[in-house]
């Protein structure tokens, strides 16, 4: 049933892709300077998950990788990599320079200075997760360098200002905004159609049934992808010849699930305390969990970033929100989610 493993993975890059053309172009016409030795402006891509950042970003610099020559690429995933360090080094590695480097010992100048010397192609830095990033002054270090473009993925604008100082926050909003909305269902459904051309026998899933995916997974690609995955994948185990219904009631839970265990995975330290504290005591108002979390943890961070932090994990389902700003509670997501129905 299984034609290509990859077309169905989350982080697969199609040839082409679907209904961004206008942010594709957007991208494309922010970082073309660089095709001609020029200095690029930062771009910042946001919306909510499962909109097509990463792959739109990925995509983009991909196409100039192949008509350029003497342009490259690294991708950064800050949500693993959340330090102002451990971004710098994640970066050097990839361009082959931390051969002498040692983690524990070489002191943060070291990778700045080396990055101003970097004499290779010029490269596109993809920081995707940046809002995650525990000093954002990685993203002042790189914006001053010319030989570097950079595009910063983030959920919210917000989210990444207001952790920021004036200085970079006045570079940030002059710099290019691509923006991106909810995929309708119809869009989906394009998408689901294309994985499904690429990866797997034909006839082995229904219009119907891509139309009432697409439904389910409400505007996001990256659980629709994930629900299209996990039901090949057990039709697939069980030797059918197609998707069957049955298959397909339990595979948008199987999917959430899935996707929620990663992303509770992906949680930093901190973080990861905020989560208990409202496993622990939840539903709780972001004023009580700071008091929790601040009794936890040695190092205490500001409200301001613990904020930051609810809505990340908001964002990405780990939690959810009720009420105004003014009484909101946060407590866990309520795993009785929509099914793909039949």
């Amino acid at each position: 049933m299984i034609r290509d493993a990859r077309v169905l993975r989350a982080g697969f890059v199609p040839r082409e892709v679907e209904h961004r053309d206008a942010e594709v172009n957007h991208l494309s016409s922010v970082l073309e300077p660089i095709t001609n030795g020029e200095p690029a402006d930062t771009a910042i891509v946001t919306g909510p998950s499962g909109t097509g950042k990463t792959c739109i970003s990925q995509f983009v610099t991909e196409r100039l990788r192949e008509e350029v020559l003497d342009v490259e690429a690294t991708y950064v995933n800050c949500w693993r990599n959340y330090t102002r360090y451990r971004t710098l080094y994640q970066i050097l590695d990839d361009f082959g320079e931390t051969i002498d480097i040692h983690r524990q010992s070489t002191p943060h100048d070291e990778l700045i200075d080396r990055l101003q010397q970097y004499d290779g192609p010029r490269t596109v830095i993809i920081l995707d997760e940046v809002d995650q990033l525990e000093d954002p002054g990685v993203i002042y270090d790189l914006h001053s360098l010319p030989q570097f473009a950079v595009i910063c993925i983030a959920n919210k604008e917000e989210d990444l200002f207001s952790r920021v100082d004036d200085r970079l926050v006045s570079r940030l909003r002059s710099s290019e905004h691509v923006r991106m909305d909810k995929y309708h269902d119809e869009q989906l459904h394009d998408i689901l159609a294309a994985r499904v051309k690429g990866g797997l026998d034909q006839d082995v899933i229904t219009t119907n049934q891509l139309d009432r995916i697409a439904d389910a997974a409400a505007g996001d690609a990256r659980l629709a992808i994930g629900i299209l995955r996990t039901a090949a994948s057990k039709a697939d185990r069980e030797s059918r010849e197609r998707i069957t219904d049955d298959i397909l009631l339990n595979a948008a839970e199987d999917a959430r699930a899935q996707i929620k265990q990663k992303n509770l995975d992906s949680l930093i330290p901190h973080q990861r305390v905020v989560y208990d504290v409202v496993r622990e005591h939840g539903p709780l108002g972001p004023s009580e969990i700071y008091d929790h979390y601040k009794r936890k943890v040695d190092d205490p961070r500001t409200k301001r970033t613990i904020r930051t932090y609810l809505s990340k994990m908001t964002q990405y389902n780990v939690l959810e929100a009720e009420g105004t700003s003014r009484d909101r509670e946060y407590s866990l997501v309520d795993s009785t989610a929509p099914s793909v129905t039949q």
